[in-house]
């Protein structure tokens, strides 16, 4: 397989060969604003990651290749993957630093996202007041998301992304999203029906499609992306699903939109549907 077809197989948006000797960033199928793909290439070979989808990185190679030269990518694949797992503890420990920095405080972006009275996270950085999603496989923390105040987001360099998220626990029903705008839509909607949640905000479609996919029972908030990548997500976790019914929208700009009665009403008509709501 050609190497442009085989990154577009892993769900990076590439149309021609990168330089060689160097990792090239490219965005993603589901991210296409962000740079979650990337690829290095060696000229006989190439090494692909999309960040999202992979824990490692993953080779490509043509399709006749002599056995020694299947010994020596495997060998070049194992140092790449060390350096990569380098820096994800230089990741980890980055996100540590930062949230032991941090002040809980309003943060612009909440007052966008309609939560005028919300607190979160924030770490002054030199580009401005940086609201922190710390970010967490398991019990550890493997990175987090920085939002500025104009909404723009990253995560750290070289941080573990696939299996990661961030929970906000009420001991209920496992409610699985992207962004954390709309997991804090979720919870409110779902306070005020007194219904007891678990909100797994995921990050991306195909992180949502990889945790969601191990939950034997919950819902998902799927984006409605023009891409229609969130509903794919949505569908492939084998979970019942909401979605806006507008394109290019999230559960919280349903919410800003429609107002949170009916944003709730939508959620917990889905719950109720599967017999999941659990009243705290």
């Amino acid at each position: 397989m050609d190497l442009i077809d085989f990154c577009r197989d892993q769900g990076i948006l590439i149309d021609s060969y990168p330089p060689i000797g160097i990792w090239k960033r490219y965005p993603t199928e589901d991210h296409p604003r962000s740079k979650n793909g990337a690829v290095k290439y060696m000229g006989t070979h190439a090494f692909v990651q999309n960040h999202a989808v992979h824990d490692k990185i993953i080779t490509w190679k043509p399709d006749s290749i002599s056995y020694l030269d299947q010994v020596k990518y495997r060998e070049m694949a194992k140092r790449e993957s060390e350096r990569i797992l380098q820096l994800q503890k230089q990741a980890s420990d980055k996100a540590a630093h930062i949230l032991k920095n941090c002040t809980f405080a309003h943060h612009p972006y909440l007052r966008k996202k309609g939560f005028e009275g919300e607190s979160g996270y924030v770490f002054e950085h030199q580009d401005g007041p940086m609201l922190i999603i710390p970010m967490r496989v398991g019990e550890h923390l493997v990175g987090c998301q920085m939002i500025n105040v104009n909404g723009e987001k990253k995560f750290l360099y070289g941080q573990k992304s696939s299996e990661a998220e961030f929970i906000i626990d009420n001991h209920g029903v496992d409610i699985f999203c992207e962004g954390y705008a709309t997991a804090l839509s979720v919870r409110l909607a779902l306070k005020n029906h007194k219904v007891r949640y678990r909100i797994h905000v995921c990050f991306s479609a195909n992180n949502l499609m990889k945790l969601a996919s191990k939950c034997d029972s919950g819902i998902v908030i799927a984006d409605n992306d023009e891409s229609e990548t969130g509903e794919k997500a949505a569908v492939q976790t084998g979970l019942p699903y909401w979605i806006s019914d507008k394109k290019g929208e999230d559960g919280n700009d349903y919410h800003l939109r429609l107002g949170l009665f009916k944003f709730s009403q939508g959620i917990v008509k889905l719950l109720n549907q599967n017999k999941l709501v659990a009243k705290a």
